[in-house]
């Protein structure tokens, strides 16, 4: 079956600098039918102002995964690490023992639009990590993996039994993809519009796939969307 959170549903937190959308409880939003999906903790639709971002902080024992949608944002890390993450390239940071760093965006004209993404790792105390690559059109057409656990396919590796795929579809492009027993799934739909397994779903979207075999996802215009396979 699948479960759906609408876009509208979603709580939300505005700063002015930051205009924030939660899938799931997030800082000043709390709500107890909505935790997360299996190890999937946050999926949180950020857009950063020019010139706004979040000063330097610390996470541990999280995997963290951003993928930005327009602009450009500017990451610094207590590993050394600087870089800025564009479309079509993914970052993943495994906060372990505890790291430190700040997101702004890179820009002191355009707004920078982003998911971040939270995974509960399976392993406690990891080595901090940081990890960024770009996959670009190989997403077209086709659900490209982009983050698993043993990071095969030349995707991002992750602490935790989760594959995450990525798509970018043009009007009437469809895919599929089949679960094994014992795993389930989410589906965050970033742009645009699609058909899933017979629902509509539209940006900021989101649906809990669960007893559910295969799942086939029509584009119903340009779209793009985030399948997530997990461990039941």
């Amino acid at each position: 079956m699948l479960a759906i959170r609408r876009a509208e549903d979603r709580g939300h937190a505005n700063f002015g600098w930051l205009d924030s959308h939660h899938s799931f409880s997030f800082g000043q939003y709390h709500d107890p039918a909505h935790m997360g999906f299996g190890p999937l903790r946050v999926i949180n639709e950020d857009r950063v102002a020019p010139g706004g971002g979040f000063a330097t902080h610390g996470h541990a024992n999280m995997e963290i995964i951003s993928y930005v949608l327009s602009g450009g944002l500017a990451h610094k890390d207590s590993l050394g690490t600087g870089a800025t993450i564009l479309p079509g390239e993914v970052q993943r940071m495994s906060a372990g023992t505890g790291i430190r760093h700040s997101e702004f965006n890179a820009s002191d004209t355009d707004a920078v639009h982003f998911l971040q993404i939270w995974l509960l790792p399976d392993a406690a105390n990891v080595k901090p990590g940081y990890e960024q690559k770009a996959f670009g059109e190989a997403r077209n057409g086709t659900l490209k993996l982009v983050a698993s656990k043993s990071g095969r396919d030349g995707s991002l590796s992750l602490h935790q039994d989760a594959d995450l795929y990525a798509s970018v579809l043009r009007d009437g492009e469809a895919v599929r993809h089949g679960f094994r027993d014992g795993r389930s799934g989410w589906l965050q739909v970033a742009k645009g519009s699609v058909r899933a397994n017979g629902s509509v779903l539209k940006a900021g979207d989101g649906a809990a796939i669960s007893q559910v075999r295969q799942i086939d996802i029509l584009a119903l215009g340009d779209a793009e969307v985030l399948l997530f396979d997990l461990v039941a």
